[in-house]
């Protein structure tokens, strides 16, 4: 008797913080988020316009999506 088991695979999501300059309004906000989308679509995107914090929950690197963020135009500080 054979039984197939569902293996569920972990996903390896990341909280992970960006401090983002030069955010001044909605649009800035829609398009960093777009930024962070274009690396990864499922990323969950929140952001803190007044703080100049990005935070964003994603499985891939934090390279990646900070140089996708300056790429839109915004400072990323380290």
């Amino acid at each position: 008797m054979s039984s197939s088991i569902p293996i569920n695979r972990k996903e390896t999501t990341m909280n992970q913080t960006f401090n983002v300059q030069g955010m001044t309004c909605g649009h800035c906000e829609r398009a960093v988020t777009q930024a962070v989308k274009s690396v990864d679509p499922a990323a969950d995107v929140k952001i803190d316009r007044a703080a100049g914090r990005v935070d964003v929950q994603s499985e891939k690197p934090h390279e990646a999506i900070a140089k996708a963020i300056a790429e839109e135009g915004y400072a990323v500080a380290a």
